[in-house]
């Protein structure tokens, strides 16, 4: 068979949008997005698209022509549902380790009115060493700066060259950190004032949700896939049906210039997503994360298992009604309606969402997902919520390791070896502590940086943390989530 690049003409359009990440999640997102946008609603619009680190999937992309498939499948209204779609909104993947100029004249571009990003929870981050003469910058806003600047100056300050920024990394006001960051370089790097006054006039940092499950490429079942599309697609994007997303703006939409509503396309425009946000981070995300380091010691590999497994399910299950929703404040009815829509999503027969994908820079995801609620309980209850607690036991126990190897800390899952993907810093704290047998429990609880806060000095937290690291090593994981979840 011939590959998708050979068979599917690409369609040249003006670049309207820079992409910082090109992973499966904004392919099957906001590039299928946009997409659409282009056959319904006259867009004509391209995406550019960085590769925020030095290795990544820019020449896989660009070796076919930007060009590929998403596979959307799931339950709608009781029926099944199934989409292939082709997507050419993308017009290249430039990696800036290697292609800086090319990199930067992106910027140059009088079309690019959004930059879109997904660089993960730790993307949106300040690296101290950046500098304005890196080529390029280590960190997310340290690029957005430079990139930001160089435009500046090309365009002479016009404030009609303006960029229209819209995070989809999943913190808390992603725009207005970017922004936060963006600033302080550029005040650090010593930009001139007339810089900071276009930034302030002629650009937008809005905050958004995303909220799309993307397993990715569906390897287990490509060629069968292949077969019936009839042709090969090395970058077969994988996702379910439902889409939601929300854009936090400061002073006024923009679905003028993007114009979802006029596609058809799921997408609240509003000036306050608290509500939004706060119900699908704390139920669907961190249901995900609560669950899935458990679940993967326990022996499962996807979601889809977890819900048919009785004691991970049930697990899951009481996480998500006795301790996540009674933390949270809103109407009760409504966040139990979601979190059962939620649960049906996870049983999708069609997705295959690899727990080992969702552990990815688990200890970031624990704080933004799941801490909040652990915190909430104890406010409002002054106990404990043991499901959350074990849950953060279960994170510290699949860290377990003392090598590192090609950028992973290596963990066991019996005689089978997990690769454990976070930052360096946090790959070497958990290496060191195993390595060199510190108190574990105390030591990772006590890590600001990663959670904000010491969390020895929550009452008892310490104590029942350590008690489930305990019973994991002495009697293993499935007897002690039976112990968690028969009280």
């Amino acid at each position: 068979m011939k590959n998708i690049s050979e068979i599917t003409q690409t369609i040249k359009r003006p670049i309207k949008v820079v992409q910082f990440g090109e992973g499966n999640f904004l392919r099957a997102f906001i590039d299928y997005q946009i997409d659409i946008m282009n056959e319904k609603a006259n867009f004509n619009g391209n995406v550019a698209v960085v590769q925020p680190l030095e290795r990544g999937m820019a020449d896989m992309i660009n070796d076919q022509k930007g060009l590929y498939t998403t596979v959307l499948r799931g339950v709608q209204e009781g029926k099944t549902v199934s989409e292939f779609r082709k997507i050419t909104s993308i017009d290249s993947c430039i990696n800036p380790y290697h292609q800086f100029e090319e990199y930067m004249a992106l910027s140059t571009i009088e079309s690019v009115r959004f930059v879109i990003s997904n660089t993960t929870e730790a993307g949106i981050a300040y690296n101290e060493e950046d500098k304005l003469e890196d080529k390029p910058q280590a960190s997310f806003p340290g690029k957005v700066t430079a990139f930001l600047y160089n435009r500046f100056k090309h365009f002479n300050g016009d404030n009609s060259k303006g960029i229209i920024f819209i995070p989809c990394e999943l913190i808390d006001k992603n725009g207005d950190n970017l922004k936060k960051y963006v600033y302080k370089y550029a005040k650090e790097w010593k930009l001139e004032k007339e810089f900071i006054t276009w930034l302030d006039n002629a650009c937008d940092f809005c905050n958004s949700l995303v909220d799309r499950i993307v397993p990715g490429y569906p390897r287990a079942e490509a060629k069968e896939l292949e077969e019936k599309l009839g042709y090969t697609d090395n970058l077969l994007d994988a996702a379910e049906i439902f889409l939601l997303w929300v854009i936090e703006c400061h002073n006024k939409t923009h679905q003028d210039e993007l114009p979802t509503d006029k596609a058809g396309l799921n997408v609240v425009w509003t000036d306050d997503m608290s509500f939004y946000r706060t119900r699908k981070v704390r139920i669907l995300n961190g249901a995900h994360t609560m669950t899935v380091l458990a679940a993967h010691a326990y022996g499962l590999d996807t979601v889809e298992e977890c819900t048919k497994d009785p004691i991970i399910s049930k697990f899951m299950h009481q996480g998500i009604f006795n301790e996540i929703i009674p933390s949270m404040d809103g109407d009760k009815a409504e966040l139990e309606y979601y979190a059962n829509a939620v649960l049906e999503r996870f049983q999708n027969p069609y997705i295959k969402h690899f727990l080992m994908s969702i552990s990815l820079n688990s200890t970031s995801k624990f704080k933004t997902r799941d801490l909040p609620s652990l915190l909430g309980f104890y406010s409002k209850t002054g106990n404990l919520p043991k499901h959350l607690v074990f849950s953060l036991a279960a994170l510290i126990n699949f860290y377990k390791g003392t090598t590192i190897a090609d950028g992973a800390l290596i963990g066991h899952r019996g005689n089978e070896e997990y690769k454990i993907q976070d930052s360096p810093e946090v790959l070497e704290t958990f290496k060191a502590i195993y390595s060199e047998k510190k108190p574990v429990a105390n030591t990772v609880l006590s890590q600001v940086d990663w959670w904000g806060q010491d969390l020895n000095k929550i009452p008892g937290l310490t104590g029942l943390v350590d008690y489930y690291l305990n019973k994991i090593e002495s009697i293993g994981i499935k007897e002690t989530l039976i112990e968690v979840i028969n009280g």
